[in-house]
């Protein structure tokens, strides 16, 4: 076995309710189980870092790590953070989090990382994920378009996609409002995206009760640690 085949990455998930992480070998396969915490609140940075080195510390050695992040990510650093906090703004995660586990560290969007975990790579392909809020991901030939932050656009009668579609709306609504409404914003992408093919994922994805196009896809939620291998392809 070469050097290069040893190499274990650690995937964090950084979701509004929830922390994951799961170790990865060189090929991208789960050497461990998904281990969990409560996202703390409010979400500083500071305690979600603690969580993730707590995490860190349940799983085997790894020699680098990778992160999906609720929010706008450029260069390491978050720029968003909607469903998170404020402190957020302009924070250099990778260099953070790199200094608190002594590995290298790898920042990118959550929706785009579960993306690099669903896709086949051809075509224009989609990613939702239906969580606390509302995730996306484009990519084109497997070439991501980085940052698209969908979920904050409007979708109707006044309201974003995330406003009618996160988890306070699904509370508030029930399931069956919400999996029209979903309906409706399947419609609305195909026509905005033409894409070959739609993925969704997240925590709520298990709520989806439709009948779904033949090009549309559930994928579970793990793809989006699953995702964390292709941050260090480079």
């Amino acid at each position: 076995m070469t050097e290069d085949n040893k190499i274990r990455t650690l995937s964090v998930d950084i979701g509004g309710s929830g922390v994951k992480v799961l170790l990865l070998d060189s090929k991208g396969n789960p050497l461990s189980e998904r281990a969990r915490k409560e996202t703390p609140q409010p979400a500083k940075p500071e305690p979600v870092i603690n969580a993730i080195v707590e995490l860190a510390a349940t799983q085997a050695e790894f020699d680098r790590v990778s992160v999906g992040f609720p929010g706008v990510v450029r260069d390491g650093v978050t720029e968003t953070a909607v469903n998170l906090h404020p402190d957020w703004i302009k924070l250099d995660l990778a260099k953070k989090l790199s200094q608190r586990l002594n590995k290298p560290v790898r920042v990118i969007n959550d929706a785009d990382m579960q993306g690099l975990g669903a896709i086949v790579g051809k075509g224009v392909e989609l990613v939702i994920t239906l969580g606390t809020g509302f995730g996306s991901a484009l990519f084109v030939d497997g070439k991501l378009v980085p940052n698209l932050e969908m979920g904050h656009h409007e979708f109707r009668k006044g309201e974003t996609y995330e406003q009618q579609l996160g988890r306070a709306a699904l509370e508030k609504i029930g399931d069956n409002k919400w999996n029209r409404r979903l309906e409706k914003a399947i419609a609305s992408l195909q026509n905005l995206f033409n894409y070959n093919y739609l993925y969704i994922g997240g925590g709520e994805a298990t709520k989806v009760k439709i009948q779904l196009p033949e090009n549309v896809k559930l994928i579970p939620n793990i793809t989006g640690l699953l995702g964390g291998i292709a941050l260090w392809r480079d």
